[in-house]
């Protein structure tokens, strides 16, 4: 029997719950003691009683065991009225401890009570374990049942609050570590999308994200991230959702940039220049102000997290996108297929360089070529349905994808017909290089170089050809720039040469002047023909610095034939190209006569035909300041190129020179080498032979009135000591 004085229940000034209050929002108390009277009295005591605001919902322990169950069953626990002697004397305590240190139940209030008067816990022990409070049962009338538990339910809420507070921050630092590593906007959108739900503890479903011209000022608002029953909307227009309550909730949360909670949950997320996006969420349950202060909270880091992948989208668009024609750059197209985006076996890639496209731009003007590659762009995509177009150039096109697509015939015939730019029609065709991918596992970067040297084959062939990569071309390739890298090598360790060929009179054979000569022996021995090296060295840059080395080393070795008494020799000194561009040329030819102590009347500077026919305006006031100094110029090669009798009759030169082939025709036709020899004398120009080797070709040259040649016939070209020698015989000859 329970104590008469135990509860007393005759005291009506504790509120009593209304009718109409909903049962699932109430405070969930445990009653734990061994007495079932007690729980009798404990239930008419506190029945229709409201604790602010919310009834009460018991629940029932006999034990301490069953408590713990109880306990471990009941997240929502608010408070636990806990006899203190059960099974053992100490029975609630041992409950206590487990309820605070075992499963770290902080929040739930805990209210002692005992019936055995003078009974009271150890001071530790609630100081220890947070107990709410300690009453002895006669103590718990109805209304100091009422103040006790609106005081623990009270202390409950504060502490859930924080509880959830801390959680929600927790959540929202993570969600926002977890989403700094989604790059692209529907992905970090979608990922918004989980982080939100969570946050609410709501099914990830009913979520629509709206995105508000992120893209460009007239962009239309449209899904970008969802989930749940709105997952088919995905990417649609926010106009076309066919969904007219959701539709307008989201349309008026863009256009007053705000967020709301009622009646439905949409939150905007603010971004610069008045742009942003609106998350329309689909709860079931009131929001209470933790949840709101949270949400705003989540909306600020979120916009932020938005505005940092906008400008990653950004850096990823300026890195891999070409900005005119918004198609893939050299850097996509190095990606896909270094990660294998494509698959190899039965593709192709080709480059395609649109012909004469810098004539059409500097005729036309930029803004017409810009229309023309746009055109050029559009068609290679509407019939090219299965491959990748990426601008690798200003000009160059690459095409990566099945063969039957990308081979020569098709991309020929793709712009077989005209294209419009700007209301014109433009004919335009392109110079194909084309690799197969089949068996290739080497990097992207190799299969691009491969593609080059095709199209540069191609384009040495025939504008508007194609040529597909072979093997042997990649030899070549390569063993280019072997010599490429042994010239630089040679060059800086000086391991290149001058070697001189006599030039002599072909009446009596006495020597007028030496050629010096350029030769490169690599560390094997091998020498490399000059045909060989000078061009690599002219494409690569190196020709300026080898031109300025030839022109010194031969005026040094000029002032030692001088030393040694061959003072009217004159030497004749191959110029390039490129080094006729130098802006110092003049300069450098002046410095090395005056560094070596040799007159410039000694000094004969030789140009190709081709290089004065090339720009005779820039050519002929640089050979005009040569011939100010004393220096005399000569005309190599004459006949072989395709200059006009006017560009020789402008150049200041004083000799032209017969190119070998020529030479070798004259015992069957002498036609050329009389027409060569006749303009020169007419013009006032010495003229000499290349390349004479026989007799009966001397005795032709004599005939014809040429005064000077050199060949095999007189002398190879020679070393320094070489050629002392041969000089000191031909003078003991006279």
């Amino acid at each position: 029997m329970v104590d008469d004085d135990l509860i007393l229940i005759d005291e009506d000034d504790a509120p009593a719950a209304p009718e109409g209050v909903d049962a699932a929002q109430a405070w969930r108390v445990l009653v734990v003691d061994d007495d079932q009277d007690v729980h009798r009295a404990t239930e008419l005591a506190l029945r229709g009683l409201l604790v602010e605001g919310w009834p009460l919902s018991l629940v029932h322990a006999y034990s301490a065991a069953e408590a713990r169950a109880a306990v471990a069953m009941s997240p929502d626990l608010a408070v636990i009225l806990l006899d203190v002697v059960m099974e053992t004397d100490d029975a609630g305590l041992q409950l206590v401890r487990h309820v605070r240190q075992d499963l770290k139940r902080e929040a739930v209030r805990i209210i002692l009570r005992t019936g055995q008067p003078g009974y009271a816990p150890e001071l530790d022990t609630i100081r220890h374990y947070d107990i709410n409070d300690y009453k002895t049962k006669s103590e718990l009338t109805r209304v100091r049942l009422f103040t006790s538990l609106t005081t623990a339910v009270r202390s409950y809420r504060q502490m859930r609050a924080h509880e959830e507070i801390r959680r929600g921050f927790e959540m929202v630092i993570q969600a926002s570590t977890e989403l700094t590593k989604m790059h692209g906007m529907q992905m970090f959108a979608q990922g918004v999308v989980s982080q939100l739900c969570a946050l609410l503890n709501v099914e990830p479903a009913g979520l629509i994200c709206a995105q508000d011209g992120l893209q460009g000022a007239r962009e239309p608002a449209r899904v970008i991230a969802a989930a749940g029953r709105f997952s088919h909307l995905i990417h649609r227009p926010l106009g076309e959702l066919e969904l007219p309550s959701v539709q307008e909730a989201l349309a008026t949360c863009l256009s007053q940039r705000r967020s709301s909670f009622e009646p439905h949950m949409l939150l905007y997320f603010s971004m610069e220049n008045g742009r942003g996006l609106a998350a329309y969420v689909d709860v079931q349950r009131p929001l209470h102000d933790i949840d709101r202060q949270l949400l705003q909270v989540f909306c600020a880091s979120m916009a932020v997290g938005f505005e940092n992948v906008l400008l990653y989208d950004r850096l990823v668009d300026q890195a891999y996108v070409d900005p005119l024609l918004r198609i893939p750059n050299l850097n996509r197209l190095l990606e896909m297929l270094d990660a294998g985006l494509v698959e190899r076996a039965d593709n192709a890639l080709a480059l395609l360089d649109i012909d004469d496209f810098a004539a059409l731009n500097d005729a036309l003007g930029h803004e017409f070529g810009d229309t023309v590659l746009q055109a050029v762009s559009q068609r290679l995509a509407q019939a090219l349905p299965r491959s990748h177009i990426a601008r690798l150039g200003p000009d160059i096109f690459g095409v990566l994808g099945p063969c039957d697509e990308v081979s020569a015939g098709h991309l020929q015939s793709v712009l077989h017909e005209p294209v419009q730019a700007q209301g014109e029609r433009v004919r335009v065709s392109a110079t194909l290089g084309l690799v197969p991918l089949a068996d290739r596992l080497d990097a992207g970067a190799a299969v691009l170089k491969d593609a080059h040297v095709a199209l540069k084959q191609a384009k040495l062939h025939q504008r508007g050809s194609a040529v597909t990569f072979s093997a042997s071309m990649g030899q070549d390739a390569r063993e280019r720039m072997r010599l490429l890298s042994g010239l630089r090598q040679a060059f800086e360790a000086q391991h290149m040469f001058l070697l001189y060929q006599p030039k002599v009179s072909l009446v009596d054979g006495q020597p007028q002047g030496v050629e010096a000569l350029l030769r490169w022996r690599m560390a094997d021995g091998q020498m490399v023909p000059p045909d060989r090296f000078i061009p690599l060295a002219e494409q690569s840059g190196l020709m300026g610095a080898l031109g300025t080395f030839v022109l010194r080393s031969a005026c040094q070795q000029l002032a030692r034939l001088r030393a040694a008494g061959e003072r009217e020799l004159v030497m004749a000194i191959n110029v390039s190209h490129a080094q006729l561009r130098e802006p110092d040329f003049v300069a450098t030819v002046e410095k090395a006569m005056a560094d070596s102590g040799v007159p410039p009347s000694s000094v004969e500077l030789e140009i190709t035909e081709s290089m004065a026919a090339d720009d005779l305006a820039v050519i002929r006031p640089l050979l005009m300041a040569v011939c100010a100094l004393g220096v005399s110029v000569a005309i190599d090669d004459f006949g072989t190129g395709f200059s006009s009798l006017s560009v020789l009759r402008h150049l200041p030169a004083q000799r032209l020179k017969i190119d070998r082939s020529f030479i070798n025709e004259l015992e069957d036709d002498d036609s050329i080498a009389r027409m060569v020899i006749s303009l020169g004398q007419s013009l006032g120009m010495r003229i000499t032979a290349e390349g004479v080797e026989t007799e009966a070709q001397r005795q032709a040259l004599c005939a014809l009135g040429c005064e000077e040649g050199q060949g095999w016939l007189f002398a190879r070209a020679l070393n320094e000591a070489e050629l002392l020698a041969w000089l000191a015989e031909r003078r003991q000859g006279r």
